[in-house]
């Protein structure tokens, strides 16, 4: 557990360093420097901005007040103290840390050490006195066990501990490494012993999704294991347990609605261009598996810090779900890796013939971006995988991640687009060459090959995240390319057509309302038209809205699509038609109380049905983000390949088989 608060103080001081949050106190009290990845920037500069939040804001609500007081439970090496009083908000108030009695002796010898740390504090003696271990005029420093609850009351009262006068307790993913029968007692002493007293509360929740199993088990094998987790899994049970243990008032969120409510637009704008970044979906699953509470009794006017008069129309309340449909690990013929990873893309090259590209993930026991061309085909009821023959004499596959496969042929395919890494320029387009006809049972037996193509439409081509759809305009065919994003740009809302013979972009006029810039959308062919569905917005927000881009007189119009209920926002997601109905498999969305399964949208009512994915047949966490998806409309059978990612700093999960789900019955015709 002191481990935690170590490597957390760590990845503070390298956000730090990059300029997410202005702490100039970490890099003195944290003896090793290591550069953390962008993601574990955004989720500690997140924790720090939510503390912040609340601590200034009590701080200004008990201005009025002689003398107020902050205790921090299970401080470790955070620098809360040293940032409020260098900028000068610690007037009146006394601050207290709490930890273990190692940490609190560590953390002393540092400040004594530091002359830029001693000087701010003015050390007055006083420690060795029971357990202080350093004393300034408004500065505590304690070594006690937070479980040992009487113990910390008599070392608190020694060093000074008013329980008269307005108290903020702080506990920053403390308390549920504590068994919770010692963690409720601390929160009902607390709202017992103090007249007028504020809590502070960040920690994990969601324990039984994909995402907080892969959570779970990260902190088990540091043997950390998070405890709070099975009797207080989300807001409502921890809102419940503070109202139960004595608190009046009591408030709390995710940390998207926190960022979404709480972080003014160009604070939001100046954290996403700090660094390239590209894993927005594990960012918004990572702030939807922690929360920030804040509860407080006695305090008048009462302290709500997290009260915003900005409403959030989607994240509040659970999802009615339509039914459920059961996944099963596909029936395999071979042994063969090669399908974990994500950001890549499967295509139908013929019938029962899937061919998978690109993206990152497991090859050889170790995690790359991916060289091989994967091909899955279904013989006899089953399937057989394995490793395509590829002739790529001029090395034109830059393994690439988030790039689209259009199958323009029986023998030919386009690849346009996808990136390398985030910070990279986005890459060009790519014929792949198959053989007309090939004796489809065995995977080994199908060559590809690569051949590079000079053409007018390369500049369009550079871009990732992005669409490639068939659109059919006065009986030729062309691809749509829309949307996405590129090095320059964070999100695209422009979009061409591709004559599909010599790949020229062909100009044809378009009306209609234009679909705000998004990336991550879905794109599927309908009527001669495009069906686009969610996708991520310019502010990082997730889209609800569907449009039907469909031929018309001169041209094409973009017509929106209304839904009954409306779509829940959401990116990531994969998508078909089948039979006049537009299916959504997975993706990412906002609604922490439960993930996206399938949702089926009826194109002709606009009937919007959400059906959750029975996953109790598998033994792994299914996590549909990043992953591609294949129909079979013969047997109505959807193929779930790939998905996963980096889960913050949790570890890499990816789903480690296809998945096979049988839809005939949410599709049969009533």
């Amino acid at each position: 557990v002191q481990g935690t608060g170590g490597s957390s103080a760590v990845s503070k001081c390298s956000a730090a360093a990059r300029g997410y949050i202005q702490d100039r106190f970490l890099r003195l009290l944290v003896g090793r420097r290591r550069r953390r990845a962008p993601l574990v920037h955004r989720g500690y500069y997140i924790r720090a901005r939510a503390v912040d939040h609340c601590v200034q804001d009590f701080l200004l609500k008990t201005q009025s007040h002689a003398r107020t007081q902050i205790l921090s439970l299970g401080a470790g090496f955070d620098s809360l103290y040293f940032r409020l009083k260098d900028i000068g908000l610690l007037h009146h108030t006394v601050v207290y840390e709490v930890d273990f009695p190692n940490v609190a002796c560590q953390k002393a010898t540092l400040i004594k050490r530091m002359k830029e740390l001693s000087a701010l504090v003015g050390d007055i003696g006083g420690e060795g006195l029971g357990a202080i271990t350093f004393s300034g005029e408004d500065y505590k420093l304690l070594g006690v066990d937070l479980a040992e609850l009487s113990e910390l009351e008599r070392a608190l009262e020694e060093a000074g501990l008013d329980n008269e006068i307005p108290t903020l307790f702080i506990a920053e993913v403390v308390l549920t490494y504590m068994e919770n029968s010692r963690s409720d007692a601390l929160i009902q002493w607390a709202a017992e012993h103090f007249s007028q007293a504020c809590f502070l509360l960040y920690e994990q929740m969601h324990p039984e999704d994909p995402f907080g199993r892969v959570m779970q088990q990260h902190f088990s094998q540091l043997n950390s294991a998070l405890r709070s987790l099975a009797q207080y899994p989300d807001c409502e049970a921890q809102q419940r347990r503070f109202f139960e243990k004595g608190w009046t008032e009591c408030s709390v969120m995710d940390m998207n609605k926190f960022f979404t409510c709480f972080t003014p637009e160009e604070e939001q704008q100046r954290v996403q261009a700090l660094e390239p970044f590209d894993e927005f979906e594990e960012w918004h699953l990572k702030c939807s598996h922690y929360f920030v509470l804040t509860a407080s009794k006695g305090m008048e006017p009462s302290w709500t810090p997290l009260l915003s008069n900005m409403t959030v129309p989607h994240c509040d309340g659970p999802v009615r779900m339509a039914g459920s449909i059961t996944a099963a690990v596909c029936a395999m013929h071979s042994e063969i890796s090669g399908l974990r990873r994500y950001g890549h893309h499967s295509v139908l090259i013929k019938p029962n013939v899937i061919l998978t590209t690109g993206g990152f993930g497991e090859e050889d026991g170790h995690h790359c971006r991916m060289r091989n061309f994967h091909v899955l085909i279904k013989h006899a009821g089953y399937w057989k995988a394995g490793y395509m023959k590829k002739e790529d004499p001029d090395k034109r596959w830059d393994e690439r991640l988030y790039h689209t496969v259009s199958c323009l042929s029986n023998s030919l395919a386009l690849v346009v687009g996808g990136r390398a890494s985030p910070s990279s320029a986005g890459l060009g387009m790519l014929w792949l060459k198959f053989p007309e006809t090939c004796n489809a049972s065995d995977p080994g037996d199908i060559t590809v090959e690569l051949v590079s193509l000079q053409s007018a439409a390369e500049p369009a081509a550079l871009r990732w995240r992005h669409s490639t759809t068939e659109v059919i305009f006065k009986g030729k065919k062309y691809l749509f390319l829309y949307g996405g994003r590129s090095a320059m740009e964070p999100v695209l809302g422009d979009w061409y057509f591709l004559h599909t013979q010599e790949l020229s972009c062909t100009v044809i006029p378009v009306d209609g309302p234009v679909p705000q810039s998004r990336h991550s959308h879905s794109a599927c062919s309908w009527k001669g038209g495009v069906l686009i569905a969610g996708g991520l917005g310019a502010a990082e927000q997730p889209l609800g809205s569907i449009f039907f881009l469909r031929e018309f007189e001169h041209g094409f119009q973009w017509q929106t699509v209304e839904t009954q209920p409306s779509l829940i926002p959401r990116y990531s997601h994969t998508a078909h038609v089948h039979d006049g109905k537009l299916l959504l498999v997975g993706g990412v969305w906002f609604h922490s109380s439960s993930v996206p399964g399938i949702t089926v949208i009826d194109l002709m009512t606009g009937l919007c049905l959400d059906y959750m994915i029975n996953v109790e047949h598998l033994e792994w966490p299914l996590m549909l983000h990043n992953h591609s998806s294949v129909f079979l409309p013969n047997e109505k059978e959807l193929l779930l390949i790939g998905g996963g990612g980096n889960c913050f700093s949790f570890g890499t999960h990816l789903n480690p088989e296809p998945v096979s789900l049988s839809l005939s019955s949410i599709l049969t015709s009533h």
